[in-house]
């Protein structure tokens, strides 16, 4: 199995739309016709609504892959299909999607630019293969470079896998937010501080407040 990471690449004329500037795509010429995007759309919803606690439209999608689309990073499963005669069919890349990470920067109330990962998917055949934790860090990595003072999330509580992989990279429980998702589940919000003021003000938070807090729902993290 070859998997291959790269960033999304939507088109020229989505990006326009999107007020977003081309250059942020590797600084590279985009030409790639609008019904190919909206298989690729298709695709990354496809596979994200399968563990979705709450249904997405398509707007919400392209809210985030068409402003932010140097945020978007998807895996490809790069090896070729068996079909009946054993015979190797190639695939286009939105049938061999196995992974994707969409996220958002943008400047925030009490940061100047917070990071935002809004949805992470991989398919239950390739889990366990360390495709979420790359698909985050080559996320993380951007935002940072990009100028993240600070990276945020929601994860379900029952969702052991999803808050042990944030947690090992580094990610604090900050708040419970009781009946967030529409499935009436309770969400952990988790912050990534990045910058160091962002780090102090987390820590003197964290600090005024005790576990008993925690789980009463109190934020430690506004």
């Amino acid at each position: 199995m070859t998997i291959i990471y790269r960033k999304y690449e939507p088109p020229i004329s989505s990006l326009t739309e999107a007020f977003v500037d081309p250059r942020q795509i590797d600084n590279k010429p985009l030409e790639r016709p609008r019904e190919t995007v909206e298989r690729d759309l298709t695709a990354i919803r496809k596979l994200i609504s399968l563990d979705l606690s709450e249904p997405y439209g398509i707007y919400v999608y392209r809210y985030f892959i068409y402003q932010w689309p140097h945020l978007c990073f998807i895996a490809i499963d790069n090896e070729p299909s068996e079909q009946v005669e054993s015979k190797p069919t190639e695939k286009s890349d939105e049938e061999n999607l196995v992974g994707v990470v969409v996220c958002k920067l943008a400047p925030h109330r009490t940061v100047k630019m917070r990071g935002y990962i809004a949805m992470l998917a991989v398919a239950k055949t390739h889990r366990g293969r360390g495709i979420a934790s790359q698909l985050v860090r080559m996320a993380i990595d951007c935002m940072i470079d990009d100028g993240a003072h600070e990276i945020v999330l929601e994860a379900e509580v029952e969702n052991e896998s999803a808050l042990q992989l944030y947690e090992n990279m580094g990610f604090m429980r900050s708040k419970r937010m009781y009946r967030y998702y529409m499935n009436g589940s309770d969400a952990f919000r988790l912050v990534l501080p990045v910058k160091e003021e962002s780090t102090l003000r987390y820590c003197v938070l964290s600090n005024e407040l005790d576990i008993g807090q925690l789980h009463n729902g109190n934020d430690m993290y506004i």
